[in-house]
């Protein structure tokens, strides 16, 4: 009998321990209709080759009912968007910023180092004024994954949200610059793209438990 009840306890705790490893990713809290949401990127989030009511910012916040503030700027690096960052947070006072950027980083050159610094900072800013992050992740530039359309993002972007401990959309922006039918050239999403990168953003940010 005491082989059998120890065996059960074993049993128990072995179950036990399973469960927390499945449920082990916290979901966040979601955000309320009305809240404000900064997304911070390049052009792949400025409406960039399409209507300002086309960008996917837009079409989130109609999406989710946020108030979603487009703050992307075409060419902008990550060093260029951190300094804007301060004026945004203090001008709108996000609940949630979107960070979305690395790509031009990419594009130049410039030191990797240098990126994961710049977007670190960003995340730390953001919480320094009460703010939830998310990042998503930018794909890097490939000649064969644009032959054979398969983009996907640096290992970077995954290191930075382990680290820091914010979510991660990993690849939205890469499925949707990936598929020709959805960009307007090599780099940029058309009105289609933006559209399914709503769709998309705003699945991972249901899954992720800030978007209802």
């Amino acid at each position: 009998m005491k082989a059998l009840a120890a065996l059960l306890r074993f049993g128990l705790v072995a179950l036990l321990l399973a469960l927390t490893a499945c449920g082990g990713k916290s979901r966040e809290a979601p955000l309320p209709s009305g809240a404000k949401v900064l997304a911070l990127g390049d052009s792949l989030t400025a409406p960039h080759g399409v209507q300002p009511q086309e960008a996917w910012p837009t079409l989130l916040g109609q999406k989710t009912g946020w108030t979603v503030i487009n703050g992307g700027i075409s060419g902008n690096t990550s060093a260029q968007a951190l300094e804007r960052l301060p004026a945004l947070l203090e001008e709108h006072q996000p609940q949630l910023v979107l960070v979305s950027l690395g790509g031009n980083d990419m594009l130049r050159k410039q030191p990797q180092s240098q990126t994961v610094t710049n977007l670190e900072r960003m995340i730390d800013m953001s919480r320094a004024k009460g703010a939830r992050v998310v990042l998503l992740a930018t794909p890097k530039p490939s000649l064969a994954g644009a032959v054979f359309n398969s983009l996907s993002p640096p290992d970077f972007y995954a290191e930075i949200a382990k680290e820091k401990k914010v979510p991660l959309i990993e690849d939205a922006i890469p499925k949707v610059l990936s598929d020709t039918t959805l960009k307007g050239d090599q780099i940029h999403p058309n009105a289609a793209g933006h559209a399914r990168l709503g769709e998309l953003i705003h699945a991972e940010l249901k899954k992720i438990g800030l978007a209802g």
